[in-house]
């Protein structure tokens, strides 16, 4: 226990546990959309879906405490490097410039931010039906009406659009930044991989943005009970 400490009390300690548990972030994000995207076939499709996870009981409280946990301690290993950085480098540059940083490294802690703003306000807003602006009426065994009611309102579909503009950023570059910490990155696959981490993000971004969009044009309607 006490090498593991230590370990994580290095800089590459820190990052190893960034890259682990965003790792698990990747895992869950992409299965997250994949189950939303059932939306697509239909409100039986969807609301099946979600009874499933439901049913699961104990299995659901499970990944619930370890995605909870991933997260509380990526933000932890985040604020600490970012401290560590600073200190490193207590003088600012009088003129910054940004050789071979990209959009998205440059935006990790703003949209890490906004992230996390999103993930309390989703939990409040389909899972608990209690965020402001969330969908009225709320049933909690019609998941297809509480997304599609939700994303009625406008404001709350922006808000969703630009929490999911954060998220692709993110994964753009912490995918890449998780090969490079885990020794996956190797000369011969840079661009591949860079391109890969890019098309995940980009994936995640248009395919989590299709359900609100699609809503706010009509193309998804409630259906009744």
């Amino acid at each position: 226990m006490t090498g593991v400490l230590s370990f994580y009390r290095t800089s590459i300690g820190k990052k190893v546990v960034m890259a682990v548990t965003g790792l698990i972030g990747v895992g869950f994000v992409i299965g997250h959309m994949l189950g939303n995207l059932q939306i697509y076939l239909g409100a039986e499709a969807l609301n099946k879906y979600a009874a499933f996870l439901k049913s699961t009981g104990e299995l659901l409280v499970v990944v619930r405490v370890v995605l909870l946990t991933a997260v509380i301690l990526h933000i932890i290993a985040a604020v600490q490097l970012t401290i560590e950085n600073r200190k490193s480098r207590p003088q600012r540059y009088v003129k910054k410039q940004h050789v071979e940083s990209t959009f998205a490294s440059r935006t990790m802690r703003y949209g890490g931010v906004i992230l996390l703003l999103f993930i309390v306000y989703h939990i409040l807003h389909f899972t608990i039906g209690k965020a402001p602006g969330g969908p009225q009426p709320f049933d909690v065994h019609n998941v297809y009406n509480n997304v599609v009611y939700g994303f009625r309102n406008v404001w709350v579909s922006l808000f969703y659009i630009l929490a999911m503009l954060a998220l692709g950023l993110h994964m753009a570059h912490g995918v890449w930044s998780l090969f490079q910490t885990l020794g996956l990155n190797n000369r011969r696959f840079n661009r591949l991989l860079r391109n890969a981490a890019l098309g995940i993000g980009t994936l995640l971004f248009l395919g989590n943005i299709s359900i609100p969009i699609a809503v706010l044009v009509g193309f998804l309607e409630p259906v009744a009970k």
